[in-house]
């Protein structure tokens, strides 16, 4: 799980241009300057292509942090 929570932090840093983001279980999209609901659009496509995974609206809508956006990337990627 830390390799998928490494590439998130990457790719956040990459979305938000902030070298200082670390992707944790609880950060939320309040805790980051410029997460508008713009941005997380940005963030799940980079995610999606990264992972090579696609997420439904309705699993998006559920999404509450980054540890629940890592636990479907952990999910899907393990065929769930």
């Amino acid at each position: 799980m830390s390799d998928v929570y490494d590439k998130l932090t990457s790719l956040l840093q990459d979305v938000f241009d902030d070298d200082d983001i670390v992707a944790t279980p609880d950060l939320a999209a309040a805790d980051v300057d410029g997460w508008d609901s713009l941005a997380h659009v940005r963030v799940i496509l980079a995610v999606e292509k990264a992972f090579n995974v696609k997420f439904k609206a309705a699993e998006i809508n559920v999404m509450k942090n980054v540890g629940d956006l890592a636990n479907s990337i952990s999910a899907k990627l393990a065929g769930g």
